[in-house]
């Protein structure tokens, strides 16, 4: 299966991460090395990984020029931080004070 990433897969990849990462922040906290492995592995799976996949894609493409700027690229990267902020905003907003 390949996924062609766009600003919508950019969108709902920052959309998981925003969901996911607040939700998983409390329990991997500490200060056991433990919880430092499984703070490196969360950040993989949940913010590392879907970005590469809905982001970035898994296919290189070729470049028009070593000087050129991938706006589209660019683009996907903004939609991704926007819908990451935005929606960790709203969960935190929901959730209220700690």
């Amino acid at each position: 299966m390949s996924v062609t990433p766009t600003p919508v897969t950019a969108a709902l990849a920052g959309t998981f991460s925003g969901l996911t990462w607040p939700v998983i922040w409390p329990l991997v906290t500490g200060t056991e090395a433990s919880a430092t492995l499984w703070l490196v592995l969360a950040t993989i799976v949940l913010v590392a990984l879907p970005a590469h996949a809905f982001v970035l894609g898994f296919h290189r493409r070729e470049t028009s020029g070593a000087r050129s700027l991938d706006v589209a690229l660019l683009t996907r990267i903004g939609t991704w931080l926007a819908g990451g902020v935005a929606t960790a905003l709203l969960v935190a907003a929901f959730r209220g004070p700690a």
